[in-house]
């Protein structure tokens, strides 16, 4: 189910033989002001070697990774999440030595942070407890992830992109200051979907991060979250205002405002009254939930 996998190619060619290959992982490398390769040494000799660019993987050529190496580095999770979040699976993957550490800090990243939370004592959340914005804006963002990354892994088979929306979540979750019990209720289930998104990508992290955050069950055995669509509503929302298409200003309205009422908002706004000026409005036209584009 996975694309060719591509990496560097070095070679030497003696004169009157035949190329001889060299692992990227054995050759030092010269890199320009961009970060492009304009030469290359053989470790072992400190002799110069030729950079033929980017390949497919093969033994002929020497440019293989051996998976074992990096499970004993970084382990089998961290392997598996670089190799599904570079590429969607029917594409070809260019190997990365830094995109392999930048998956180890997200998984190190998620792991401190359910470390953290659990350290404070797990939290559930009252049935009847009414929720700020801040904490209504982390629900939404949990349950509207939630949605997204069902239908990536579900009916897209885009698992990169799941991986991304669980990223920014977790993000999300650290960047949320918990001060309440109902704070710390909200990130537990953000915490726990996330867990629960990445398990069929990283399996044994998650095995251990779901029983840490309070489940005896395995995780394996869990069904996958269902998002609440109370939860993905907004109670407000953001509008911009165009006239001719330009951007003149931005309304924060109530979820449910008419048509005609965010009309007479938009004209109502100074920027817009500045642009529209004498001018005979022609229409105005309404995306719901959207924008309002006053045409003069």
């Amino acid at each position: 189910t996975q694309g060719m996998v591509l990496n560097e190619i070095y070679y030497r060619h003696p004169e009157g033989s035949r190329r001889e290959y060299f692992n990227p992982a054995d050759v030092d490398k010269e890199l320009d002001a961009d970060g492009r390769i304009v030469g290359a040494t053989l470790r072992a000799d400190g002799e110069p070697v030729v950079y033929d660019g980017i390949g497919t993987m093969s033994k002929s050529k020497l440019n293989g990774v051996d998976p074992q190496s990096l499970i004993e580095q970084y382990g089998a999770d961290t392997a598996r999440l670089f190799v599904m979040f570079t590429a969607p699976p029917e594409q070809a993957l260019e190997w990365s030595d830094d995109g392999v550490q930048g998956a180890n800090r997200f998984l190190r990243r998620l792991w401190r942070a359910v470390q953290g939370h659990v350290a404070g004592g797990l939290a559930v959340r009252s049935a009847d407890a009414r929720l700020t914005a801040a904490q209504r804006e982390l629900r939404r963002a949990v349950h509207q992830t939630i949605a997204k990354v069902g239908d990536d892994v579900g009916r897209r088979y885009t698992f990169n992109t799941a991986i991304a929306a669980s990223m920014e979540l977790l993000n999300r979750v650290n960047r949320f200051e918990a001060a309440s019990e109902t704070d710390r209720a909200i990130v537990q289930e953000a915490l726990e979907s996330v867990v629960l998104f990445l398990s069929p990508i990283v399996p044994h992290i998650c095995h251990r991060l779901w029983r840490d955050l309070g489940h005896d069950r395995a995780i394996i055995d869990e069904a996958w979250p269902e998002p609440d669509p109370a939860a993905m509503t907004a109670e407000t929302l953001n509008i911009v205002v165009q006239v001719n298409g330009k951007l003149r200003a931005r309304i924060e309205v109530p979820a449910d405002t008419g048509e005609d009422a965010l009309r007479e908002l938009a004209l109502a706004q100074d920027n817009v009254q500045r642009f529209v000026g004498d001018k005979p409005v022609r229409k105005t036209i309404v995306v719901p939930g959207k924008l309002v584009n006053v045409v003069v």
